[in-house]
């Protein structure tokens, strides 16, 4: 059995690494932009801002002090939440850009 490799030849197997290797690179590249990038969440006309990453991570909220009211709290937290849930969803949507073709690509990689 002399010549016998065992399976795909070692070029393919070279060119499939290679391949593969690159895919990662770009899912590393792709990851840390999404650190980066800055998604704003807003709701009662931007009087509730939160700021976050594409990964969802929120690192600011700005509360307009017109919907500080001492007596309806209750309103304030809602604004903060519509505001958070604005900018997970948009959060989704830019990972979903970014991120979905390595699914695609890769089956069970993210």
């Amino acid at each position: 059995m002399a010549g016998y490799k065992g399976g795909m030849g070692g070029a393919d197997m070279q060119n499939l690494m290679k391949q593969a290797q690159k895919m990662q690179e770009e899912m590393q590249e792709t990851d840390k932009l999404l650190d980066d990038w800055e998604i704003v969440g807003t709701s009662g006309g931007e009087a509730v801002v939160v700021y976050m990453n594409a990964k969802k991570l929120i690192d600011g909220i700005e509360i307009d002090k017109s919907v500080i009211d001492p007596d309806d709290e209750e309103m304030l937290e809602d604004l903060v939440l519509a505001a958070i849930l604005d900018g997970y969803k948009k959060a989704d949507a830019v990972y979903e850009e970014k991120m979905g073709k390595f699914r695609a690509l890769g089956g069970g990689l993210l």
